[in-house]
């Protein structure tokens, strides 16, 4: 019999809603509303955020505003067509499980392990960078002594209960929401000229300096796919939802609330640092937009401050990757798309899962260590397009799925894509335009051209692993 996705469908049925192979033991449930809200808010605010985005700002200047806002409306597309199909049918594959419904098993095994290899190389490039931050404090010590400890907490903690990275990522979301709302506040006091030694800077850094744009449409075009990366991790609440105590309605208000909310931290976040300072100071790239703006301030020990931020920042990613690669890789086992001990679960846990993420993790980083330029080079450039590719896939299986669903079952449809399917339409032109944009640097080339080689490997073993199940079937 041809394992196509309709006749696939009892299978996914088992996976979905926490279930492992049909009899098997279930996972547990032991997420609650608040934990998948603040993983859905503080999920995504990574690292990147505080960092990174200077670098976006020195190449668009003022303008990586609108780059912002520009990503930000793709990424509301791409989670709101997600958050459709999730509520409908959550699973603990999550985008995994509705590529293989809408297009094929060969989709949902490309896709599936495509994001298992992207999360795996997170993990060690965060807890290296965590670190690094730590050895600052430190120098004393060792990074691999807190590599492994960070390793051992975060794989312990996964490895207990799924109740365990809830509240993790709750009250490391927590702090990382009441950094940046605090932020604003400043910065918005700044800005009007009522913080105390401080002087409204009206337009000036905004006009200034060549202008708005200062390195023209060019810079603008260099800025955003870097903005586009930076919202990468809002899909683990899909994935988590799985193991919610109300998954339809868990993904739908987490959907729901945070996309909007998660844009005001974005775009007003740069907002303020570049309305308050001028764009091509040494400082917003050699610190970050967050620390030069608190340093422009005057706020006591600001570089610190970040570092203790950008340490939980790095430290709730990873918790989240290892929690996410484990239920990816439980899920692609639960259908057939993985080896089999992947998908056995104890105590609500599938605990092999989550050791394979976590050795996968430690194995990165030793490369990390002992070929940085080379091997370990090689797996970040593999992943680096990997997000894009995910929403593609997204994009496609929403536009298949929206259909059945209005045949066959209008009443799951308890979030709804805007303006279907023009909208989707949208979304998947707007991914193929940061894709062509990443053509045009070297560096961003480079990771586009090892993604796709990877993603087509992987679609080839997908397909001719599907073609062996329908002969044998």
């Amino acid at each position: 019999m041809n394992r196509t996705p309709a006749s696939s469908a009892q299978a996914h049925d088992a996976e979905a809603v926490g279930g492992g192979r049909a009899g098997g033991p279930p996972l547990s449930q032991g997420l609650k509303q608040r934990h998948l809200s603040m993983i859905a808010l503080g999920g995504v605010i990574g690292a990147g955020l505080f960092v990174s985005s200077g670098t976006g700002i020195a190449a668009a200047g003022p303008s990586i505003v609108i780059a912002y806002v520009l990503s930000g409306l793709l990424v509301m597309l791409v989670m709101r067509m997600l958050g459709e199909m999730s509520a409908a049918n959550p699973a603990s594959g999550s985008f995994s499980v509705h590529a293989e419904r809408a297009i094929g098993p060969w989709a949902g095994f490309t896709v599936g392990w495509m994001f298992y290899a992207l999360l795996c190389v997170a993990i060690a490039a965060e807890a290296i960078g965590a670190a690094g931050i730590v050895v600052q404090w430190l120098p004393d010590t060792q990074s691999w002594m807190w590599v492994t400890l960070f390793m051992v907490l975060f794989c312990g903690a996964n490895l207990a209960a799924v109740g365990n990275f809830g509240e993790f990522e709750f009250w490391f979301a927590a702090l990382k929401i009441t950094a940046i709302s605090l932020f604003l506040v400043l910065g918005v006091l700044a800005i009007l000229g009522v913080l105390p030694g401080t002087d409204a800077p009206g337009t000036a850094n905004l006009t200034g300096n060549h202008g708005f744009m200062p390195n023209g449409l060019e810079g603008l075009i260099l800025g955003l796919p870097a903005t586009v990366f930076a919202y990468g991790g809002l899909e683990t609440v899909t994935i988590a939802a799985a193991e919610s105590e109300r998954p339809v309605q868990g993904v739908a208000s987490a959907v729901r609330t945070a996309m909007w909310r998660i844009a005001v931290f974005y775009v007003g976040s740069m907002l303020v640092a570049v309305t308050l300072i001028p764009w091509n100071d040494p400082s917003v790239v050699a610190e970050g937009p967050y620390v030069a703006v608190l340093k422009h301030l005057d706020i006591p020990a600001a570089g610190q401050l970040m570092n203790v931020i950008v340490l939980v920042a790095l430290l709730s990613a990873m918790n989240a990757n290892i929690y996410g690669a484990s239920r990816m890789a439980y899920s692609l086992a639960a259908r057939g798309e993985g080896p089999a001990f992947l998908g056995k679960v104890s105590g609500g846990v599938p605990r092999a899962a989550v050791g394979l993420s976590c050795t996968f993790g430690f194995v990165a980083v030793e490369l990390s260590y002992q070929w940085p330029d080379t091997i370990f080079k090689w797996l970040l450039n593999m992943v680096g397009a990997a997000v894009l590719i995910v929403w593609g896939f997204i994009a496609f299986s929403q536009l298949a799925l929206r259909k059945r669903l209005e045949r066959e079952a209008p009443g799951k449809l308890a979030v709804k894509m805007w303006l279907f399917p023009y909208l989707t339409w949208v979304a998947l032109a707007g991914i193929v335009a940061v894709l062509v944009l990443m053509t045009r640097e070297s560096g961003t080339r480079t990771q586009l051209y090892f993604s796709a080689g990877l993603t087509v490997a992987l679609a080839v073993v997908g397909y001719v692993k599907q073609r062996v199940v329908a002969v044998r079937g």
